[in-house]
């Protein structure tokens, strides 16, 4: 079933009280001009069915917080200027960039810009720092103790930032997109619980990055599951690592490769929901991970933004990036707790303990641009969202029927698509597709760093590819 259709939207009602109606017409839609500081609705105001967005891109990278890479927003005048014109009074972003935090013997260190940063030889990758700790015990050590808290793990790395222009991909969706400041890694610990919550709102009590030990895989529900019920179009593309491996082969089953993605971009046949993964290993490693290079990143988030965006789905899509979690950089806002199935007065075993910030941006036809939303998110909330747009689920209460949801998480979860427009806000793309951005530099010499080396540490099992490889043989399929 394909979803995308034409259906027309009435602008009086949907626009918060805007001075904006006009006769509906099928097919039509509406601009609206910029600069604006009025209400301008959500389109949650409209039902579910008939929402404008029927397509929707999610790009999960990997381990970076939100004063790492974004923190320069806070004090950079122009995006501050044309927010406060578009946006109204109030318009700010939660960044702090300049922080201090003590090294193990107290004294202070200061975060610095990492072609500054004493030592750094090779600020694309970190080479000849530690891959900083985002395990279970690592990411408590650092709420608790700060970034360079011994338990941590951590070097001076951990406290790099950095500024506009270094990441132009990044920066320019900022900009033109809208920005998430209070979107939170789903659990404080490290890669697989994390991304389990993108694909299912749990991690099934998983602390570490552990495989299942049933060659089934991990047996509880998917949101792919839920999708697929609904006969709602959904695919999982994987650059080289099937995530959804660990689902077994049922997981295997909602996944094609990521060639598929751009042949199904060109070809107008994307499905509704679509999840894309980076490559994750070896030379063609773009996931932004320490200590890959972050510019093989940003041109691995251009291909596939551009795809998406010269597709016939992008008049009616949303494309999302986010990061599974903080990947042990500062962040200067307390990580909060969520609603979950695994509550606990344990600090050690409460689930509801969320990470600290990451990275999240959205840009659509129907996004607000050079916005920031401050409400409190989670990976859940893009559930949340898809659980709106094609399962059902209410606009606000996280009450009525039970079909749609997978655990007490996504349930109670913000639906991240709040801040989007009932009604055009941008029908021309306002970005570069063809971004010139700069070729990544060649691994870190052997011995010279430790990629993923905290991922391993405080009882937390490794990330990397023999590893997958390993569990992968397992249930028959074959990494290339």
């Amino acid at each position: 079933m394909d979803i995308s259709r034409r259906r027309f939207l009435q602008s009086a009602g949907l626009l918060g009280g805007a001075a904006l109606g006009a006769a509906a017409i099928p097919g039509c839609r509406w601009q609206i001009d910029w600069p604006v500081t009025e209400p301008l609705g959500t389109i949650l105001s409209v039902p579910a069915n008939q929402a404008p967005i029927d397509h929707v891109v999610v790009v999960m990278m990997e381990n970076r917080s939100f004063d790492h890479y974004l923190g320069y927003l806070a004090t950079d005048s122009t995006f501050l200027s044309n927010g406060l014109s578009r946006w109204g009074s109030d318009f700010h972003v939660d960044g702090l960039q300049h922080q201090t935090f003590p090294d193990a013997n107290g004294n202070p260190v200061s975060t610095a810009h990492l072609s500054e940063q004493i030592g750094q030889t090779n600020p694309w990758r970190g080479c000849g720092f530690h891959d900083p700790g985002h395990g279970w015990t690592a990411g408590r050590a650092e709420r608790d103790g700060g970034f360079l808290a011994p338990a941590s793990g951590n070097d001076q790395f951990a406290l790099g930032y950095y500024n506009a222009g270094d990441l132009p991909f990044t920066e320019q969706f900022a900009r033109n997109g809208t920005v998430f400041d209070h979107y939170h890694a789903s659990v404080l610990g490290p890669t697989h619980p994390n991304r389990k919550y993108l694909h299912s709102a749990q991690s099934g009590g998983g602390k570490t990055n552990a495989f299942p030990t049933d060659p089934n895989g991990f047996s509880w529900p998917l949101i792919w599951d839920k999708l697929a019920a609904a006969n709602v179009p959904a695919r999982y593309y994987y650059s080289d690592l099937p995530f959804l491996g660990l689902w077994g082969q049922r997981g295997l089953n909602y996944s094609s490769p990521i060639a598929q993605y751009y042949e199904n971009c060109a070809a107008g046949t994307l499905p509704n929901v679509t999840m894309v993964d980076p490559y994750f290993f070896g030379a063609n490693q773009c996931d932004d991970h320490p200590l890959a290079d972050v510019r093989a990143g940003q041109r691995f988030l251009r291909d596939v933004f551009k795809a998406f965006v010269g597709s016939p789905h992008w008049q009616h899509g949303a494309f999302i990036v986010t990061y599974d979690e903080w990947g042990g950089f500062f962040d200067h806002v307390a990580p909060t707790h969520f609603p979950d199935d695994r509550p606990s007065a344990n600090d050690a075993d409460d689930f509801t303990q969320a990470g600290f910030r990451v990275p999240t941006m959205m840009a659509s036809p129907y996004a607000k641009s050079g916005f920031v939303d401050h409400r409190d998110y989670d990976h859940s909330s893009i559930l949340r969202f898809l659980e709106w747009r094609f399962l059902g689920a209410p606009t606000e209460s996280p009450f009525g029927s039970s079909n749609w949801f997978l655990t007490a998480r996504d349930r109670n979860a913000s639906n991240i698509g709040a801040s989007l427009l009932p009604t055009i806000a941008n029908p021309e793309p306002p970005f570069d597709l063809d971004l010139s951005l700069d070729a990544p530099s060649g691994a870190c010499a052997p011995g010279a760093s430790s990629l993923r080396a905290l991922e391993s540490t405080n009882g937390d099992d490794a990330f990397n590819e023999g590893a997958w490889r390993q569990y992968l043989d397992q249930v028959g399929f074959k990494l290339d």
